[in-house]
């Protein structure tokens, strides 16, 4: 399994995972041929070499005729010049692509990214995703950041993607709605479930573009399994940080483990029988954004013959101690257990599919046997299914069938 982590110190934007794509050893011509297949004209792009705090990296730049239309975005989003680029309605960017000449993988991806990034600014401005226009986005450099990435990954044959916890920055920039807070509100709504720290480093560090492609492509809040790195990429964005340099690193390899790896776990559990049902909810949902790998609840029937249940927490060991704390403060347990348990891992890959409904998370594991699971994320195919006023099971299906395409 080829993993590609990006490793965001300085967060993350369109131009930047370009270049340090590039950086790992995408062919430029590659990427500007294939844009080239695309219904636009008046931009170029290039590539150069900078030193930023003594490191190497490959600075991407979209080079756009029209005048008034500067880069604007690059780390550095549109929001920073405040300048208007060219209004495209969200619909016409998923025609355009969808009717392109571009591999199917290739095109799946940045489909994928800017249906993300649409479902965004939808739930920001309280509109349909079909009524959505893009502005900053919208623009030619914008489609070549996201339609780039999708080319690289394919050139790349990258199977999972992970990603960091992101600095979000502070402050405000301007934009066509007028000042608003860093990080941007579709910042916010795109890294829903993503770990970030709130409030690190100065100005905008995650942009909208670079949000939705992490958001689409990585895997949120999941730990990176072992892995051996064969490439290291560094894309540079324009601006000098004053606390970091402004690079984003990308690490490319292949899983350590073998086809039926396993590793080491702990379970924790607790039995109660005095708390209200309605709690547990609340602490599952606690305990997954805490690191927890999975929960369950079983019924059990407790002494005094009293209906209970039993709370299951199944964690890495460093997470033991956090797990544990947040059990006995969220609940009326005042004593757990836990012991170590060994697991049988099938590899897999979480992959996003584009279905006829929008954008979709599908996970993909194989057995020793060669034996194929697919398996649509249940949270992606509810949001769907409440934005399209469809039913969950077609979803499903949509899924399904767009995944073993």
């Amino acid at each position: 399994m080829r993993l590609l982590f990006f490793d965001a110190f300085s967060g993350v934007s369109g131009d930047m995972t370009v270049g340090a794509l590039l950086a790992l050893g995408v062919d430029l011509e590659r990427v500007r041929s294939e844009l080239a297949t695309l219904p636009l004209s008046g931009y170029a792009v290039r590539a150069s070499e900078k030193m930023v705090h003594g490191i190497k990296a490959c600075k991407f730049d979209v080079d756009v005729a029209t005048e008034g239309e500067a880069r604007g975005h690059t780390h550095a989003h549109a929001h920073d010049t405040g300048q208007a680029h060219a209004h495209r309605a969200y619909a016409d960017i998923r025609a355009m692509i969808g009717a392109s000449p571009l591999p199917q993988r290739t095109r799946e991806t940045a489909q994928a990214i800017f249906a993300r990034l649409a479902e965004a600014e939808a739930r920001v401005h309280g509109v349909a995703v079909d009524a959505v226009t893009f502005h900053e986005v919208g623009a030619v450099d914008s489609i070549a950041d996201i339609v780039g990435t999708a080319i690289c990954l394919t050139a790349l044959d990258v199977d999972t993607v992970y990603v960091s916890a992101l600095p979000l920055g502070s402050g405000t920039v301007s934009s066509q709605h007028g000042v608003i807070p860093v990080p941007a509100p579709a910042t916010v709504e795109l890294l829903r479930g993503f770990p970030v720290r709130v409030g690190d480093g100065t100005g905008e560090l995650v942009t909208p573009t670079g949000a939705a492609i992490v958001a689409t492509l990585a895997r949120p809040g999941a730990a990176l399994p072992p892995m051996r790195i064969e490439a290291i990429g560094y894309g540079a964005g324009s601006r000098t940080l004053p606390d970091r340099p402004n690079l984003l690193r990308l690490l490319l390899g292949h899983a350590a483990a073998n086809a039926a790896g396993g590793d080491e776990l702990v379970e924790i559990a607790t039995n109660i029988d005095d708390s209200s049902p309605e709690i547990y909810e609340h602490v599952m949902e606690q305990l997954f954004a805490a690191g927890a790998r999975d929960v369950w609840l079983a019924p059990a029937q407790m002494k005094k013959n009293r209906p209970g249940t039993v709370l299951h927490v199944l964690a890495e060991p460093a997470a033991r101690d956090a797990l544990a704390a947040l059990v006995l403060r969220e609940t009326s347990a005042i004593g757990l257990r836990f012991h170590t348990v060994q697991r049988v891992v099938s590899p897999r890959e979480l992959i996003t599919v584009g279905t006829e409904y929008g954008a979709v998370q599908v996970k993909i594991a194989q057995a020793a046997d060669g034996t194929v699971n697919v398996a649509p994320e249940y949270d992606d195919c509810r949001r769907v299914a409440r934005e399209r006023g469809i039913p969950l099971k077609l979803i499903y299906q949509a899924a399904i069938a767009a995944a073993r395409r």
